[in-house]
């Protein structure tokens, strides 16, 4: 089914974004495990709204309810199911998209697919507010590779026409000073990504982002050749997310610019015996498998296709050109607050992926 992700570690999402809950069934988790409520909160926090025009002024208390799955703190192993209420919703301002679709919107594809009878409002199924249950099925993931020694690192690396470093070229310290960052960002730049994110809210406009993951930790040998490739697996993830166009692995498209001598990743050991690969351009991944390098990749979140200008589209009943003009509230860029949402897809992707591995190899590999 399209709402539900992962082979052995399973979540399928339910919802709409001004219906009267979001949430979440998590299937696969291990039974014993203490809930880590600090890390689900923090993860939380870091996909929320917050004032000051950087995001949405729709802002949610993402307080959630655990109907299923957890006893006495601990999980039982069976499915985990949690609710988030939606408590801030101004349903009015969407009523005018039931028949004037918004350009770049899943209003008129939606109203396709679903014969006219999807919930528009705030974009129904559609919408980013779905990533609140995701968030908090990623944290749980998460606390679970911690105890493989698999770490994930995320960082906003551009924002409109402002770059940042690749986690290719940063030290360690500098990795770790973006995550204990409040927006994910390099210092060297954060100021100037402000300044593009507030310079386009005021110009009743939005702007692109790139968001850029590192996975740590990971074992060589993870993954499968072809259909289930590491590669397929976290695009599918990705892709999954709302407002994400592309991705790129390792050194990706400047690959295409790139001989081979160049772009080979030459294997040596380093002062502890292991085998490495001096460089990393393949973003720590070859044939589909891991290959025991951190695995890197970047993905584009597009422009929010919500904008306060006002712009032309069509009347679906007049069959009329018109002019319209996007109320309520939204992001200006999208990928302010997608670091938390992309973290937490690639914790799902990974924990499936030990899952899957253990489960056709009968043992653990060495992390």
């Amino acid at each position: 089914m399209s709402n539900t992700l992962g082979k052995l570690f399973r979540i399928s999402i339910f919802g709409e974004s001004h219906g009267p809950a979001v949430g979440c069934v998590i299937d696969g988790l291990p039974s014993g495990k203490k809930m880590d409520t600090d890390r689900i909160n923090q993860r939380l926090n870091q996909r929320k709204a917050t004032s000051g025009g950087l995001t949405t002024g729709r802002i949610e208390p993402d307080t959630y309810q655990i109907l299923s799955g957890l006893y006495k703190a601990h999980t039982s192993g069976t499915p985990l199911t949690v609710c988030f209420e939606n408590t801030n919703t101004r349903s009015q301002d969407y009523t005018k998209f039931e028949t004037v679709f918004r350009p770049s919107h899943a209003d008129y594809s939606g109203h396709k697919k679903y014969y006219g009878f999807n919930d528009p409002r705030g974009g129904g199924h559609f919408s980013a507010r779905l990533t609140a249950p995701i968030v908090f099925a990623g944290a749980l993931a998460e606390q679970l590779l911690d105890e493989m020694g698999i770490s994930i690192w995320v960082q906003i690396q551009a924002v409109g026409g402002i770059s940042g470093k690749s986690f290719l070229n940063l030290t360690e310290a500098e990795v770790l000073a973006i995550d204990q960052s409040k927006y994910q960002m390099q210092e060297s730049c954060e100021a100037s990504m402000i300044k593009e994110v507030q310079d386009a809210s005021a110009e009743k406009d939005s702007v692109g982002g790139l968001v850029e993951c590192m996975i740590t930790g990971v074992p060589a040998g993870f993954g499968d050749p072809f259909f289930n490739s590491i590669e397929s697996e976290l695009s599918k993830a990705m892709f999954s997310i709302p407002g994400v166009k592309g991705i790129e692995f390792g050194s990706g498209f400047d690959l295409a610019h790139m001989k081979g001598s160049e772009a080979n990743d030459r294997f040596i050991k380093d002062a502890d015996g292991e085998i490495k690969t001096q460089s990393n351009h393949n973003g720590g991944i070859s044939g589909g498998v891991s290959n025991g390098m951190p695995v890197v990749f970047r993905c584009v979140f597009k422009p929010t296709a919500s904008i306060g200008k006002t712009q032309e589209t069509l009347d679906f009943k007049s069959g009329e050109t018109t002019e319209l003009v996007i109320e309520g509230r939204h992001d200006p860029a999208i990928v302010m607050r997608a670091p938390a949402v992309v973290r937490a897809m690639v914790a799902l992707v990974f924990y499936d992926l030990y899952l899957v591995d253990r489960g056709i190899y009968g043992k653990t590999r060495k992390c």
